[in-house]
């Protein structure tokens, strides 16, 4: 009858909740390891080479520092569709979760990338002058001494990038690929069923509160070190 829905098949859908469960999370580790360790790299070069530091060297920071105020900007949305020959070329497709794998990875590489950079930027320059004159080499007082003194705020920029991949992740459902955006969109949006839809939210909160809280206890961990 008009006007009356049939309450949620639960039975049937649950299977497919699990696995969308298992597809965000495949999604969000995959891009959280590749685009950290990415970011990582591209945020240490950027304050590396920055003028006047380290490896001061003004082609590259302008270089880098524009790629990432031209990407940085882009809503992800957007971007998804933007490089979809880029994903075609890596992943062989621009559906399913490895292709959304791809545009992830390198917009959290980029974000990761400043948030690096501006962490790196506020430990005290005091300590890299003291590390430069008692001759320690330039690689040893970055990797050794400036990223370890910036630890605790990169733990939590990391903190705040996994809640900002978990978004990413809901929003590739918009392409098909996968993971609880998608099981959103297509038993919830699509089928007018608000409870699919904020069972879908629900999870997507736990998610993003449990790695908000490990995310917190590690950095209070590495300050009271």
């Amino acid at each position: 009858m008009i006007g009356i829905r049939t309450a949620t098949d639960w039975t049937s859908l649950t299977p497919v909740l699990l696995q969308s469960i298992q597809e965000t999370i495949y999604m969000v580790v995959v891009t959280m390891l590749i685009g950290g360790a990415a970011g990582l790299l591209i945020g240490a070069l950027l304050y590396a080479t920055r003028p006047g530091n380290l490896f001061a060297n003004r082609a590259v920071f302008t270089v880098l520092n524009f790629v990432i105020n031209v990407i940085r900007p882009i809503p992800f949305i957007i971007f998804l569709t933007a490089v979809g020959p880029v994903t075609k070329l890596v992943a062989g497709t621009t559906l399913g979760t490895e292709a959304a794998i791809v545009p992830m990875t390198i917009m959290a590489a980029v974000v990761i990338g400043r948030v690096v950079e501006q962490n790196l930027v506020a430990v005290d320059p005091g300590v890299v002058e003291a590390a430069l004159a008692i001759g320690a080499k330039r690689f040893a007082i970055l990797f050794g001494l400036v990223i370890p003194e910036a630890l605790a705020p990169l733990i939590l920029g990391y903190t705040f990038m996994f809640i900002a991949v978990v978004d990413m992740s809901a929003m590739a459902g918009y392409i098909g690929g996968g993971g609880l955006g998608n099981f959103a969109i297509i038993y919830g949006y699509q089928q007018f069923n608000q409870e699919a839809t904020w069972v879908t939210v629900a999870i997507i909160i736990v998610i993003v509160q449990v790695g908000q809280l490990f995310g917190n206890w590690l950095a209070q961990r590495v300050l009271r070190r």
